[in-house]
């Protein structure tokens, strides 16, 4: 009798499912739920957005486009990328719109690793971090952060972490889940490491136009980068688009080059409404980018003070939405802490070791919810502390 074969693949079938969907999928099959769980905006893409994409529909807007994208919203994204940072990209061979900043990364590991390639990641990270590079072949080295330091990596943890092996450093500031920033001298320290060690970059900064009361600096933009980095960005935060799935990529003719090739084969092209709901964001959405920016400031400082002032210590994110406060206090682990919220309070947070090993004994909070909810949470919060705190 013929042995049954087994056809699933060895690499995905090793990459655990995210650790962010239970609790949601929990919470979905109760009432009286307050999330601060999901990151994604609480606001409607604004009314310019909303309208630019219903036109493009009404006008037959509904076929593919190049490749590479809309050839007009390149050219947008060019010079804004210009405008804010300096940093001057070829809209014809040097950017490339992607269904989400999710494609981008995906079609960046894809296009540079090959088997056994070391990626440096630090961590706490985004859940995809190193799902995609090690669907793409490449081996994940995670370096961990700690709230000492900010949650900034520094260029001797990443230097040490540099083998034989090494080819490229996965960074994503501002940071998701702890809301960290990377200094200009931080970020200038480790192209240093960079350039020594001849390594690629890709630097996910998509939450670029959500920082608060410091610079953003993006990093192809620091001395000798630019020929060596992969800059994905996207709509979906600042400008309250996560369901219209447009991201883009920037970056020198040869990699973005095989990028799209992978693009072309997998995808095709970015959703052609959504590339021009997002030319409409880059030539209308500033006035709406300034006042949900100013709103997630507020939220910022209720939450940061609130969860600080009932003992759950908290760095203070200087971007994105999220914080990310130590639950020590209550003697639980992430995963129980979470759970029991949930249950007791109907507060959902998410487990901080769901963004890697580093965030162990954490928590993940958004504050992309209504000010009012983010108050009622912390009393919920107080309340379950006091019990176990």
């Amino acid at each position: 009798m013929a042995r049954v074969r087994n056809f699933v693949s060895e690499r995905i079938a090793s990459v655990p499912p995210s650790g962010i969907r239970r609790f949601f999928d929990i919470a979905a099959t109760m009432e009286d739920v307050i999330s601060l769980g999901i990151g994604e905006p609480d606001f409607t893409t604004p009314e310019p957005i909303l309208r630019a994409g219903v036109e493009a529909l009404k006008r037959g807007e509904t076929h593919y486009t190049s490749n590479s994208g809309l050839m007009e919203l390149r050219r947008a994204i060019a010079d804004h990328l210009d405008s804010l940072y300096g940093q001057t990209y070829n809209p014809a061979s040097e950017i490339l719109i992607t269904v989400g900043v999710s494609e981008a990364l995906y079609l960046a590991c894809a296009a540079t690793l090959d088997p056994g390639d070391e990626v440096i990641i630090p961590e706490p990270c985004f859940v995809s971090y190193a799902p995609e590079v090690t669907f793409a072949g490449g081996k994940p080295v995670m370096v961990p952060t700690y709230a000492e330091n900010e949650w900034q990596v520094t260029a001797e943890e990443i230097e040490a972490a540099v083998t034989e092996r090494t080819k490229a450093l996965l960074l994503g500031y501002p940071n998701n889940p702890t809301g960290a920033v990377m200094s200009r001298e931080r970020l200038n320290e480790i192209a240093s490491v960079v350039k020594r060690h001849n390594l690629l970059v890709i630097s996910d900064e998509l939450y670029d136009r959500l920082v608060y009361d410091v610079e953003h600096v993006c990093f192809p933009s620091l001395p000798g980068m630019y020929s060596r980095t992969i800059l994905l960005m996207g709509f979906s935060k600042a400008e309250a688009m996560t369901g219209w799935r447009v991201g883009y990529a920037a970056g020198p003719a040869e990699i973005l080059g095989m990028m799209r090739k992978v693009h072309q084969y997998t995808i095709m092209c970015a959703p052609t409404a959504s590339q021009y709901a997002a030319l409409a964001a880059l030539r209308e959405g500033k006035p709406y980018i300034e006042e949900m920016h100013a709103e997630y400031n507020r939220r910022r400082r209720l939450i940061v003070d609130g969860l600080n002032n009932i003992g759950l210590t908290c760095v203070e994110p200087q971007g994105a939405f999220y914080a990310f406060p130590s639950i020590a206090v209550t003697g639980m682990d992430e995963n129980v802490f979470a759970e029991q919220l949930l249950q007791e309070e109907h507060v959902a947070v998410v487990p901080g070791s769901a963004f890697g090993e580093a965030g162990r004994g954490y928590v993940r909070c958004s504050y992309a919810t209504a000010y009012e909810k983010i108050e009622q949470a912390l009393e919920r919060m107080h309340h379950f502390v006091q019990r176990y705190g």
